[in-house]
């Protein structure tokens, strides 16, 4: 018999085609990653390489700039370096008089507001000043009130008007009288029993509320042989009560002048 193996049968020594190494056969080749995997790889890298190198150059360059001032610094004469240093003193000098002028400028427009906001509280206050002087405001404040009674009618014009001018004479600074604010141009009218304020009538008690220095009007009201005698002796009566806060809220129309006007200085 012939000892020669059967045919397909490997070599001694050689393993079947497609044996693995765990079935005992020989180790093929390691396997390639993918094509996609490599790309990534590629491309972080170069994005690395990237970034390095500009990080490199930015430094380089500082460096180099640097270097370079302070070589140009070192290397200048004498008179350069003089003159580098008055130029710096120069733009110092500039820079300091501009913040200067900017603060002069602020403080000018501070102060200007300032006098203007002063002016106009000064307009105000005068304003209402001459408001309550002409009766075209309401005025609150110290005073007095006083009440006429005339039971027999016997009050006359001259008694009231001699009331308004002994008041303002004592220092009155605002008054009405029944609901009718005394002005500058107040009239009395009438006759005795039938009084008339700026066309407005009368009825007894006549009431006044007056604001002032309530103490020196009711001195001035009661001089022996003044107006409250004179109208106790045509059968009436004066009360006066003297008040640390009065309220004179009746208001009287602007007048307005028919002929005058302001002159060139107003």
């Amino acid at each position: 018999m012939s000892d020669a193996p059967p045919p397909g049968t490997p070599p001694p020594g050689q393993s079947p085609a497609g044996a693995s190494p765990a079935d005992g056969g020989a180790a093929g080749p390691p396997a390639r990653p993918p094509a996609a995997v490599r790309r990534r790889r590629n491309l972080v890298a170069a994005a690395l390489i990237g970034v390095l190198t500009m990080l490199l150059g930015f430094a380089l360059a500082v460096q180099v700039r640097n270097s370079d001032e302070a070589q140009m610094l070192a290397g200048a004469r004498e008179e350069d370096l003089v003159r580098i240093l008055d130029e710096l003193a120069s733009r110092e000098e500039r820079l300091r008089a501009q913040l200067a002028e900017q603060r002069a400028a602020l403080r000018e427009l501070g102060g200007s507001g300032s006098r203007t906001g002063t002016a106009l509280e000064d307009a105000r206050g005068r304003a209402e000043a001459l408001g309550i002087l002409n009766g075209t405001l309401p005025a609150q404040g110290p005073g007095l009130t006083l009440a006429i009674d005339d039971p027999s009618g016997e009050v006359r014009v001259s008694d009231v008007i001699d009331v308004i001018q002994e008041l303002r004479g004592a220092g009155a600074e605002t008054m009405q009288v029944d609901d009718v604010r005394i002005g500058l141009s107040t009239a009395v009218t009438g006759t005795a029993g039938n009084l008339r304020v700026d066309g407005t009538p009368l009825r007894s008690p006549y009431e006044f509320v007056v604001l002032g220095d309530p103490q020196g009007m009711e001195t001035a009201m009661n001089i022996p042989g003044g107006v409250v005698q004179r109208i106790e002796r045509r059968g009436g009566t004066v009360r006066i009560a003297q008040s640390p806060g009065l309220v004179v809220d009746a208001l009287r129309p602007l007048d307005r002048p028919q002929y005058a006007s302001p002159g060139p200085g107003g």
